[in-house]
């Protein structure tokens, strides 16, 4: 059974933990843009960004048994992430540098950038879970309609043979079964709380 074939992302934990290659595969593939989204906030990369995420894929290996939410992976990741590239850097801010005019150690401040590069970063994920916990027809249409540059109602309709009168009504079924998928109601419901 390939990873895509995995009908959501709790059957793809229990065979990851069970010890399918491929379910761990697909868990990596789905939440490694995750992983980097929150190094780049961290602006770490090259090696200091391969070492994190090593740790980050190490640290689920040793808790996929213990995840008893699957909804809440995201979270763990995104926690995790930071924890580990935070060690990093405090690691590397051992020596810290000294302005000469000044004189006392520069301190490089969090960003509010960086929780609203997260907050985008968690919102990506959130629709890629989404989309797919959607039927592949239904994911291939809602694809095409968010493409950039958009892809013209005459297109959708020759690539998906569907007529393009049914675009419109379709997206609309497309859209309420993607906003009742466990990945965007957690959003919605977390989104609602930050409010």
């Amino acid at each position: 059974m390939t990873s895509r074939q995995y009908s959501d992302l709790a059957d793809l934990l229990a065979a990851a933990a069970a010890g399918d290659q491929s379910a761990w595969d697909g868990l990596v593939e789905r939440y490694l843009p995750l992983v980097f989204s929150v190094l780049r906030s961290y602006r770490l990369t090259g090696q200091d960004a391969a070492d994190v995420s090593q740790t980050v894929w190490l640290r689920l290996v040793e808790n996929l048994n213990n995840i008893r939410e699957p909804r809440a992976l995201p979270s763990w990741i995104i926690t995790t992430t930071k924890r580990e590239a935070l060690r990093v850097l405090s690691a590397g801010q051992r020596a810290l540098p000294v302005d000469p005019v000044v004189g006392f150690a520069t301190i490089v401040a969090d960003t509010p950038d960086t929780d609203e590069a997260l907050l985008r970063a968690e919102r990506r994920q959130a629709l890629r879970d989404g989309l797919a916990q959607l039927k592949p027809e239904e994911r291939h249409l809602m694809v095409l309609l968010i493409a950039d540059p958009p892809v013209p109602y005459a297109e959708i309709s020759r690539v998906l043979g569907i007529p393009v009168g049914s675009i419109g009504p379709t997206r609309a079924r497309c859209l309420d079964k993607l906003r009742s998928t466990s990945g965007l109601e957690r959003l919605l419901v977390t989104e609602g709380g930050r409010r």
